[in-house]
């Protein structure tokens, strides 16, 4: 730690996002029958065609599905609706679609989409039985030609917690796909049993065709501490280049409070954590009081955007919310 504590300074001071919205940029639907009436999740924000988008995941007591936003200036959003729906009754997603990541420039400053082979791909999260996660997940791939019409790649899913190590036994989660070097790399968090209690870690798995995917030999290559706030959960990574490093955003869980971390790697393979979090829990009765996790962060016009899941002690419910670091009027 100690020859990158002035680096791990830097990034912090960089990055840090004390301005906090009181109330959240996406909420779950006030129509009771909407797809994401229970709760909004995992944000996912790109620019396309001089707007912005945000992918996110939608809860209606059911299953996920993936629904998309659109804003002008980054805090007022505007919902499109489903883009992603779960499979068919013997899919590996016949209950759950949760989109997470679209290919993307590597950059925090430069949040638009790449095409591999004439298209765009998502990465999303996908269960096989009714309720909050319920059964095993596994990564599938989605590609389109707009950013508006999907369709589910016919390798799916491309990673399985069956084929996994113990570690990742119970589901996989997030996934984060980059491409570097000619190389596509899916970053991805995955939970240790089906029933609690279980542990969250984060593995790599590499790609030269998105087809035939190889898991790195070293798993996990992000791991739980072990004591303190993220001794249970490191989850939802974001992988970012800046500068001559790559980032990963996290979140760690200690049993209680969800909160975000920030790790930094060299090579894409090794990472070194900072040891609290980056962004905290909100106040007593804040939108966040008891999560502020699934990172989400963005860099336009020199303020750094992060976006993250809020949850609430008092209401227990997700939603959306923002932080920057640059105070902005809340309007």
């Amino acid at each position: 730690m100690n020859k990158d504590k002035k680096i791990f300074e830097s990034i912090i001071s960089r990055f840090s996002t004390p301005y906090r919205r009181e109330q959240p940029v996406l909420e779950p639907s006030s129509d009771s029958l909407s797809f994401d009436s229970k709760f909004t999740d995992a944000p996912f924000v790109y620019k396309y065609d001089n707007k912005w988008w945000m992918t996110y995941v939608g809860f209606d007591g059911k299953g996920y599905r993936t629904g998309l936003a659109v804003s002008e200036n980054l805090l007022n959003w505007k919902r499109i609706g489903v883009i992603l729906d779960h499979g068919k009754s013997d899919d590996f997603d016949s209950c759950g679609a949760g989109g997470v990541w679209i290919l993307r420039n590597n950059s925090f400053e430069n949040a638009e989409p790449l095409k591999y082979n004439g298209k765009y791909w998502m990465c999303y999260y996908g269960n096989n039985d009714i309720g909050l996660e319920g059964g095993r997940g596994s990564i599938g791939l989605a590609f389109s030609e707009d950013l508006i019409h999907w369709e589910k790649f016919s390798h799916n899913p491309i990673l399985s917690c069956n084929e996994g190590k113990d570690w990742e036994k119970g589901t996989l989660y997030k996934g984060c796909l980059i491409k570097s070097n000619n190389e596509f790399l899916l970053f991805y968090n995955a939970k240790s049993k089906v029933y609690p209690p279980w542990r969250e870690q984060i593995g790599l798995a590499t790609s030269k065709d998105l087809k035939n995917w190889k898991r790195y030999s070293g798993n996990p290559i992000l791991k739980n501490s072990k004591s303190g706030w993220d001794k249970l959960y490191v989850a939802d990574p974001q992988v970012c280049h800046w500068g001559d490093l790559w980032l990963m955003f996290y979140y760690g869980f200690d049993g209680y409070y969800a909160q975000e971390g920030v790790a930094i790697s060299h090579d894409l393979i090794k990472w070194e954590k900072w040891p609290e979090p980056i962004l905290r829990i909100g106040k007593t009765g804040s939108i966040d009081s008891q999560c502020a996790h699934k990172p989400a962060v963005i860099m336009h016009k020199d303020t750094v955007y992060h976006f993250y899941v809020a949850v609430s002690e008092e209401s227990n419910l997700r939603q959306i919310g923002l932080a920057t670091s640059k105070s902005l009027l809340d309007n």
